[in-house]
């Protein structure tokens, strides 16, 4: 079924939309006095690293029960993402209204880019540029939490595994939670077959949301697919080290850590409309078809809208 039919058309290139970005940014150069009286930027990061050190020795910090370290999310771990997000990949975010300002919501959106880094451009996007600067606890596969230190960050960044028992006890708390349900077949697809979605499993994130009765914001992102084209896989590396893949591209592994360096790709990140999922009934994860239409529906809205995204970009890497 086609679930964006009738929908609006949001142009990549709305010269309106550009115009007040522009406006936003423009620079109001203050008076001397007022320049004097500033504190210099370098000032204001010192003291706030300074800040977070003395916190961080007396222990004046909160862990929630999955592990989440908010003060260490928001100090330490989130600025690094900042140069890529703004400087690298330019990312564009369309329809952050749709994205509630508190309560339960589930972000469903497609994967691609041989490393997940459009789980965490999307995550930064929403802290950073949406009016309640939520947090997205995103759900990841077991490999995510069975690697050394990688694991314990993202714990500590809010993730948790992508299971159904942890997925709702979070929805039902009213956090705002992201899967990717295409997995490893999403971002270690080859580069012919970009920006075609992959099969989204079972529907089990459709299951958790019914269950809890919150909105399912589809999200299509364009521009992951191109920062490692991906055009072959070393099976036989991929068992050795247990990895689903192990990525062949232009520049990898022929060109050594200067191949693990991202493309500079222009992205665009869109929120769809939410999907209402309390207005089914008593007991609407209980109906099988109902998971697999609702599944369907929501695949096809993200499938549609990159078509749509896809034809009003004009350069991969000017947008």
């Amino acid at each position: 079924m086609n679930a964006v039919a009738g929908a609006r058309v949001i142009p990549l290139h709305d010269p309106e939309r550009d115009a007040a970005r522009r406006s936003r940014h423009v620079e109001v150069v203050p008076e001397p006095a007022q320049q004097q009286s500033e504190t210099p930027d370098w000032e204001r990061r010192l003291a706030d690293l300074l800040s977070f050190a003395r916190r961080r020795i007396a222990g004046d910090y909160q862990i929630d029960e999955f592990g989440f370290d908010r003060d260490l999310t928001e100090n330490v771990l989130m600025p690094p993402l900042k140069p890529l997000y703004e400087k690298w990949f330019r990312v564009e975010t369309i329809g952050l209204q749709n994205i509630p300002m508190a309560g339960g919501a589930l972000i469903v959106a497609n994967h691609s880019g041989t490393l997940p880094l459009d789980a965490l451009m999307t995550s930064y996007g929403i802290a950073s540029e949406h009016p309640a600067q939520r947090h997205m606890r995103m759900l990841g596969a077991d490999l995510v939490f069975r690697t050394p230190l990688l694991g314990a960050l993202a714990r500590k960044s809010g993730q948790t595994l992508a299971c159904n028992p942890d997925a709702e006890r979070l929805l039902s708390s009213g956090e705002l939670v992201g899967v990717w349900p295409e997995g490893f077949k999403g971002i270690g697809k080859p580069f012919k077959d970009r920006y075609k979605l992959q099969r989204f499993g079972r529907g089990g994130f459709v299951s958790a949301a019914l269950k809890t009765g919150v909105p399912i914001i589809p999200c299509s992102i364009v521009g992951a697919e191109e920062i490692y084209p991906m055009i072959g896989d070393i099976k036989a590396l991929a068992r050795l080290f247990g990895f689903p893949y192990f990525p062949v591209t232009p520049f990898f592994p022929l060109l050594g850590p200067l191949g693990a360096i991202p493309l500079p790709s222009k992205w665009y990140i869109e929120f769809g409309e939410p999907i209402q999922t309390n207005v089914f009934g008593d007991n609407p994860a209980d109906d099988p078809m109902l998971v697999f239409n609702l599944t369907d529906q929501i695949r096809e809205t993200i499938q549609q809208t990159l078509y749509r995204l896809l034809t009003q970009r004009r350069n991969v890497f000017l947008g």
